[in-house]
């Protein structure tokens, strides 16, 4: 029997959205997994993950056009397509990315290591850096 220990990343997605059961009317969690744009967000931060990044790419687009309902999990896919653009070479995509997840979610900010990494923290930086 093989055991898979859930990342970092999916057990942060998960509790973005148990957050969202706190706003969510009566249901929880499970009325938030029948959402197709959440359950698109989970696919796509797994496929991010596990190193998926075309159906990363394709989930987290999917979760956006579907209409998430949390400004954190707007920021969240926003962020991820991001790291997708930039590491595909994508700069002016992945910084418009990364605007739109600010404009999602005013608060939102790289962790000290996202930003430090050497691929998309310029972008980010310069993003933050432009009014």
């Amino acid at each position: 029997m093989h055991l898979r220990i859930a990342s970092p990343l999916v057990v942060a997605a998960l509790v973005a959205l148990l957050a969202a059961c706190a706003v969510a009317p009566q249901g929880g969690l499970s009325e938030v997994m029948q959402r197709p744009a959440e359950r698109a967000l989970l696919a796509g931060l797994r496929a991010y993950d596990d190193g998926q990044y075309a159906d990363a790419e394709r989930e987290l687009g999917k979760a956006l056009a579907t209409g998430l309902v949390s400004a954190k999990d707007r920021a969240t896919a926003h962020k991820h397509l991001a790291f997708v653009y930039c590491t595909s070479q994508r700069m002016a995509t992945c910084a418009d990315a990364f605007r739109a997840a600010r404009a999602a979610d005013p608060e939102f900010t790289l962790s000290r290591a996202e930003a430090g990494h050497p691929l998309w923290g310029p972008v980010y930086k310069q993003v933050v850096a432009s009014p």
